[in-house]
């Protein structure tokens, strides 16, 4: 990834000016991970902060028993990662898809955030929001059921557009709703037969978002 490229990426995550981007670039490395590469591994040192430019990463922790747990998934303009202080890596991160990232050390960005207003108001906003969807995801999993997660998770993956391309896999959408990949299978094909969604090998899309929220239960 070119410089021009960075600075515009930095702009658009943290809404700032071209000075405070290009201030923030130099403590900026770019990272591209491809398709299924592990990023992190649980119990690891996490020293470092990790803004998604484009594609995909997911958060999933091992359990005692060895069974796999989805907790998050990021995408462009969200950040993971340590932040203010070095940590340890609580869950495995995992790209997704070909995934560009720009890394940052996570003393030197927090000292950053500290030094100039715009990037420490853009870290406040960027960590409000993504603790408001891990909000979202604690009530999906208390107060939904197993279809109901898996209908919140498509909503959510399609957006404000109504559409998912290239369409999910269905066992990644069942660990994002914590539910069993038979459980996700009968659950979108439900919405297919009832006409609520249509699926092609390119896109899933959501023909009618109303009575999809009407299922998230």
């Amino acid at each position: 990834m070119e410089v021009d490229e960075r600075i515009v990426a930095v702009q658009a995550i943290l809404r700032c000016d071209e000075p405070t981007a290009r201030r923030l670039d130099a403590a900026l490395t770019y990272q591209h991970v491809p398709a299924k590469q592990v990023i992190a591994a649980q119990g690891d040192r996490s020293a470092h902060c990790w803004f998604v430019v484009d594609g995909a990463v997911r958060v999933h922790s091992f359990g005692i028993d060895g069974q796999r747990q989805q907790l998050a998934q990021h995408g462009p303009g969200e950040l993971f990662g340590a932040y203010p202080e070095p940590t340890i890596h609580r869950a495995e991160i995992l790209a997704l898809a070909a995934t560009h990232l720009l890394r940052a050390e996570a003393r030197t960005l927090a000292a950053l955030a500290a030094e100039h207003a715009q990037i420490g108001s853009a870290m406040a906003i960027l960590l409000a929001r993504q603790l408001d969807m891990a909000l979202d995801r604690m009530v999906a999993r208390t107060t939904y059921s197993a279809a109901g997660r898996v209908y919140a998770q498509l909503a959510q993956l399609a957006g404000d557009a109504n559409r998912i391309a290239p369409p999910p896999i269905v066992t990644t959408l069942a660990l994002s709703a914590n539910t069993t990949r038979e459980t996700a299978s009968r659950a979108l094909a439900a919405l297919i037969r009832r006409g609520i969604v249509r699926r092609t090998d390119e896109e899933l899309t959501i023909l009618a978002p109303r009575m999809l929220q009407e299922l998230i239960y």
